[in-house]
């Protein structure tokens, strides 16, 4: 991502994620193919994923780093598509909360995020929710551009600076993501969609 936000700053201080970058074609394929693993409902296994590519395990960690850095770029890279996706076609507060309604329920449709979810509860919620998660972090850093961009459009007046509410309604959404990985219950992406709204109803400007 090449925009620069001045107020939000470097959020993620993440260098570029694999799936934007354009390294040696071995650490690419690697990738590639444990996406695919991934997005196909199987286990990524590093030591697999080595013999597969024909190489040793240390070659394949110094491609692609460690298992949890690579499940972390993997799912940063499935955020983003679905972020890429979402519009909030600049209705301020409105169309931000939509977008993370969106956002949610597209998540919590994903079989092959909830299969993850399921298969490693505890490994999957530290990559995506602590403060070491890249895709947290990364996550944070794109709303809080579009955030800004609806700030200094008019159409939005936070009361807070935008990468507090940014993390704020990435929290909100979080809550309604992994719902039952951590109380049980059910995801319900209206509810993301409803706390969102009320949220930055009082920063809508208009």
């Amino acid at each position: 991502m090449s925009h620069s936000c001045g107020k939000c700053g470097n959020v993620s201080g993440i260098e570029t994620p694999f799936a934007d970058r354009t390294p040696r074609p071995d650490a690419v394929a690697a990738f590639r193919l444990a996406r695919d693993w991934f997005l196909a409902g199987e286990r990524v296994d590093m030591g697999e994923l080595a013999a597969e590519l024909g190489v040793s395990r240390a070659t394949l960690h110094r491609w692609v780093g460690s298992r949890d850095h690579l499940l972390s770029e993997i799912l940063w890279a499935e955020t983003a598509a679905v972020l890429d996706n979402v519009t909030y076609a600049g209705r301020g507060g409105d169309g931000i909360a939509d977008a993370i309604g969106a956002f949610v329920r597209t998540v919590n449709e994903s079989a092959p995020f909830r299969a993850f979810l399921r298969r490693e509860p505890e490994r999957a919620l530290r990559l995506l929710t602590t403060k070491a998660s890249i895709v947290q972090s990364r996550t944070i850093e794109k709303l809080c551009i579009l955030l800004a961009e609806e700030a200094e459009a008019g159409r939005l007046h936070s009361p807070l600076p935008e990468v507090d509410l940014a993390y704020l309604l990435v929290r909100v959404g979080e809550s309604f993501i992994y719902t039952d990985a951590i109380t049980g219950e059910e995801p319900d992406a209206e509810k993301a969609h409803v706390a969102a709204k009320m949220l930055l109803q009082s920063g809508s400007g208009g």
